[in-house]
């Protein structure tokens, strides 16, 4: 949800800029854009695939959102050059860092997902078991790079609320900036 509040944010910010400008809005000439979908369907299949009904966090889908992850840091890397774009990549390195680092899932405290809509309550017969598609609950002891994982908890908004990582931030700042920056956007180099 942060991700989608940078795009459309970013996108109304550019549009203004530019009309600020008096310059028509150029979004990004992304090289490689048939990395995204790509890189999505390996997530869509974490998220929704039969591993999604398994008790505890599965391994197969802890390997599919890491294919994922590594196809959209590709994607960006690819495109560095582009306003935004080394924030975006960094946020995602340090998404992986922490994921692969916890068994390929994003760690989550009971305490923080107690928060979220249909909080999971601290029990420790729950440790281990999916918070949400893409987070397992972790006690902050026991996780690795317990700092990047999601330990944010964001506002409420319309009725949901979510918890980010440090990573989301910065993916979720690189995003902005992409679509906020089209006056002053680079011509990518197409070595």
């Amino acid at each position: 949800m942060i991700l989608l509040a940078a795009l459309i944010l970013g996108l109304l910010a550019g549009l203004a800029a530019a009309r600020w400008q008096g310059v028509p809005y150029q979004a990004p000439q992304f090289r490689h854009i048939w990395l995204l979908p790509v890189s999505m369907l390996p997530q869509l299949a974490a998220v929704y695939g039969p591993a999604r009904e398994a008790p505890r966090a599965a391994p197969s889908a802890a390997v599919l959102l890491m294919l994922s992850l590594l196809g959209f840091a590709a994607f960006a890397w690819l495109n560095r050059r582009f306003p935004g774009m080394a924030v975006l990549l960094i946020g995602l390195v340090l998404n992986m860092a922490v994921m692969a680092a916890n068994g390929g899932w994003m760690p989550i405290s009971p305490e923080i997902a107690r928060h979220l809509p249909g909080g999971r309550p601290a029990e420790a017969a729950l440790l281990g078991a999916r918070a949400d598609d893409k987070s397992v609950l972790m006690r902050p002891e026991d996780t690795r790079l317990e700092f990047l994982a999601d330990r944010f908890l964001i506002p409420e908004v319309a009725g949901y609320r979510a918890a980010v990582s440090l990573g989301d931030m910065l993916i979720a700042v690189g995003a902005f900036w992409l679509l906020a920056a089209p006056a002053s956007r680079p011509k990518p180099n197409m070595e």
